[in-house]
């Protein structure tokens, strides 16, 4: 979310789509942990990312993460219609 937000306006908002992420090492507790989210394409209001987690002695986690900008409004009250079914 923080990769978009200078992106977009306030009257839209991006919905994740897919994640596919692979845990590959342990952390051990009380370890910091980073996450980073590359923006790797944008294909009109679909955004793809690269994602990598790394705690302080390697990397933890690494994927793919995708999301779709929105606007607010319409998609609020298609969600009210469908909590009224």
């Amino acid at each position: 979310m923080d990769a978009l937000a200078p992106f977009i306006t306030p009257s839209q908002e991006a919905v994740g789509s897919t994640v596919d992420i692979a845990h590959v090492a342990a952390t051990p507790v009380g370890m910091r942990v980073t996450a980073t989210a590359t923006i790797t394409a944008v294909d009109r209001r679909r955004v793809s990312f690269d994602v990598e987690a790394h705690d302080d002695a390697e990397m933890i986690g690494r994927g793919t993460h995708e999301r779709f900008v929105i606007e607010l409004e319409p998609f609020v009250a298609r969600l009210g219609k469908k909590g009224q079914a």
